[in-house]
């Protein structure tokens, strides 16, 4: 695949000459993410953790301990560790994230630091393209969803909102390039009504907007379901919350998605009344559509009988 290959610069005054490539990999090629994987795999192999503690997608690194001293030796580790080969920790791009849950006061007097550099606190971060953040909430993500998809919204208004398209093309567009742009990562969302109340607004102002009218018009949010043939998105994000339920419980028990499902945390839970959890939100779609967890196993029933029709 890469013997005697050779390669061109394009530039605004024309292509330069061939020359060979000797190092690296074609760009874009699919040699070069499974490539990198094994040599992060290999270079950390002596340092990895299980999951949660230790996680890596390509290059980017999470690292998880329970106090800040702990997670400081890890870290130095870990730099010493990639940079004995080569490879360096980014300064500018390492942030972390205490996550006080307890609600325990008196906070380590601990800086984390790479090489002598403090590591600067942060209340959120992204990662994966969802919004992590230090009280277990997930406001940051849903309104970072919310304005994903305005985006996607804004840039299809040329189909979405001319006249001579058909209600029924509009509707179908908007599910395929709209609606997902919404709902990415919702499947592991621990969600409240106020969370469903604030997309379903979203989307509802959309959808008149493409049937050319406001609220002012005072027509029932029904009309426009049935006009563009949708259902609402509360019962889409359920189907789709079941659905990657199905999927973690058909894992082998040792499966790293299982562990986490079922790992147990120490610690004092803080005063008031718990937080939705996501095992929680479960429960109480199981309760709603009347199923419960053994009928995971069938793969196709489980399918058909958590299925919104749009």
């Amino acid at each position: 695949m890469y013997a005697r290959m050779v390669t061109c610069v394009r530039a605004p005054v024309g292509d330069t000459n061939s020359f060979p490539v000797e190092v690296g990999l074609h760009q874009g090629s699919d040699l070069s993410p499974f490539l990198f994987a094994v040599v992060m795999d290999e270079v950390t192999k002596s340092i990895q953790e299980d999951i949660p503690w230790c996680m890596l997608f390509a290059d980017d690194i999470v690292l998880v301990e329970e106090s800040k001293q702990r997670l400081n030796d890890k870290l130095e580790e870990w730099r010493a560790a990639l940079e004995s080969k080569g490879l360096r920790i980014s300064r500018s791009k390492t942030e972390y994230l205490h996550c006080n849950f307890s609600g325990v006061s008196g906070v380590e007097d601990v800086q984390l630091t790479i090489d002598g550099q403090v590591v600067p606190p942060v209340a959120k971060f992204k990662y994966l393209g969802s919004f992590v953040q230090n009280d277990g909430d997930i406001d940051n993500d849903v309104n970072h969803r919310i304005r994903a998809g305005w985006c996607k919204w804004r840039a299809a208004t040329g189909v979405l909102c001319d006249k001579r398209f058909p209600v029924k093309l509009k509707g179908k567009f908007y599910r395929v390039a709209v609606r997902p742009a919404m709902l990415y990562g919702s499947e592991c969302w621990a969600i409240k009504k106020a969370h469903v109340r604030k997309l379903e607004v979203t989307e509802m102002r959309m959808l008149r907007w493409m049937g050319g009218h406001t609220q002012l018009d005072r027509i029932r949010n029904e009309v426009f379901r049935g006009r563009f043939a949708m259902m609402s998105i509360s019962e889409k994000i359920r189907e789709g919350r079941l659905r990657w339920f199905g999927h973690v419980m058909r894992r082998q028990v040792s499966a790293p998605v299982r562990s986490v499902d079922s790992i147990i945390v120490e610690g004092r839970r803080g005063r008031g009344r718990p937080k939705m959890s996501w095992r929680e939100r479960i429960r109480l779609d199981l309760l709603d559509l009347h199923l419960s967890e053994d009928m995971v196993d069938d793969r196709i029933s489980w399918r058909r009988r958590i299925k919104v029709k749009d």
